[in-house]
């Protein structure tokens, strides 16, 4: 600080006479080398005007605001135009390559950036897509559900089969037909209603109405041209009280579980009253009347669908929370378990009323214990334990359960000559109790 008011009061000129006197000095005072840096870096800035100019930075010139932005507007205007590749090119990785000739090729065809652009959002609009005749068949089977087409119809026979009446054949094919063309009907007009939640659904998602495969108005008419013949078919081929059956099925899948799915767990019943109805339609195809056989036929089934469909839908939770339906896995998970477990124990006391009823003898119900013992115990594991893989053996096991079960209650079914018979011992009976009244 000394030297520094030294230098200031003594001026510019006395500094090399100073500079030579502290380097006589050096042996009483100790100067550093970083001391002696910076008296040199002292006497250049303030002696030489020159060097002092050039060690300071050049400032950038001013440039205003709107120059800048017309000089960003030119440059978002530039269009970058892309040369083509020459022929002969080095060898590049294969991944790179596809990327390289992709980028490449799109930009040679539209030119610029901004064409790149407009050509992607393009590629994120409505197309319109052609119907081809090959792939009709394919897609209105799966408009109709053609595996749930094929349960229901088969239901139906078991029903008919089960019939305490001869075999009429005609009869059998036409009630099969109209049944059939009554579920593609119902199934359709099903899709149509749901289009809208099935496409936030994962399972439901790749449907022909979802994805644009068909038109709405095609579904329409393609439902209407199944369930018109379908229920002309049962009402004047086979008897009016199957073609009100069908009818009433029609209207109870479209009109009311439908609708129902979105609004209360009730829809669960109402589906089960909708899948009791085939075999009781196929009964009374075969009969013409709606009596014992036909109830217990019909509360088979009905018990039936409640361990099946509840164990499908626990592990169809999220789907069905996604889609904004109301079902007893995702509203009311206790009740699903509770309901699965319920209807498994019911199965075994429908088999034992069969031979009461005098539909089955009674082996059908000894026979068929241990398959409705094992559904029962998935049932049991279902509630107990609460998780996917309980609900998938129950589901898995329901597959197998119904058709084991008819084909052993249509084993153990009681023949047409029994009944015959038993209904003549009757008579005979009867005739001799009033021949020993008369005196």
């Amino acid at each position: 600080g000394l030297f520094m008011w030294r230098l200031k009061s003594t001026g510019v000129r006395h500094i090399p006479c100073q500079f030579l006197h502290l380097c006589r000095a050096a042996n009483d005072r100790l100067i550093t080398f970083q001391y002696f840096n910076f008296l040199k870096r002292m006497y250049v800035t303030q002696c030489n005007k020159d060097l002092s100019q050039r060690a300071k930075p050049k400032s950038d010139p001013v440039v205003s605001p709107f120059h800048e932005l017309q000089q960003l507007e030119q440059e978002k205007k530039v269009i970058h135009r892309i040369s083509p590749i020459p022929s002969a090119h080095q060898p590049w990785p294969e991944t790179s390559r596809r990327n390289e000739l992709r980028e490449v090729k799109s930009a040679a065809e539209t030119g610029s950036v901004t064409a790149v652009r407009a050509e992607s959002r393009d590629d994120r609009q409505w197309k319109e897509m052609k119907l081809r005749l090959d792939e009709l068949p394919g897609i209105l089977a799966r408009l109709s559900k053609i595996k749930l087409t094929a349960l229901v119809v088969s239901t139906a026979s078991a029903g008919f089969a089960m019939a305490p009446v001869p075999f009429d054949l005609p009869c059998f094919l036409l009630a099969s037909l109209g049944t059939g063309l009554a579920s593609c009907a119902a199934n359709s007009i099903n899709q149509f209603f749901e289009v809208p939640f099935d496409s936030n659904m994962n399972r439901t998602k790749n449907r022909p109405l979802v994805r644009g495969q068909l038109s709405p108005l095609l579904a329409v008419c393609f439902a209407a041209s199944c369930g018109i013949p379908g229920i002309a078919l049962l009402t004047l081929g086979v008897n009016p009280l199957t073609g009100a059956l069908g009818a009433f099925n029609i209207f109870l899948y479209t009109c009311c579980y439908t609708p129902m799915k979105r609004m209360s767990i009730a829809n669960t019943w109402v589906g089960a009253v909708v899948g009791a109805i085939p075999p009781v339609m196929g009964w009374t195809a075969a009969t013409g009347t709606l009596d014992a056989g036909a109830l217990l036929l019909g509360g088979i089934l009905y018990s039936w669908q409640f361990p099946h469909f509840n164990a499908l839908s626990w592990g169809l939770r999220e789907d069905y929370s996604r889609g904004g339906y109301c079902m007893m896995s995702v509203t009311h998970p206790g009740l699903c378990r509770r309901v699965a477990l319920r209807h498994c124990l019911a199965l075994i006391g429908l088999s034992a009323v069969a031979p009461v009823l005098d539909i089955t003898t009674w082996t059908f119900p000894i026979i068929s214990l241990p398959i409705n013992l094992y559904i029962s115990y998935l049932g049991f594991r279902f509630y107990r334990d609460a998780d996917r893989s309980s609900s998938r053996k129950l589901f898995f096991c329901s597959l197998w359960h119904l058709p084991m079960l008819l084909l052993v209650m249509f084993t153990c079914k009681k023949s047409v000559l029994e009944k015959e018979d038993k209904g003549d011992l009757l008579g005979e009976s009867h005739g001799r109790a009033v021949e020993i009244r008369l005196p």
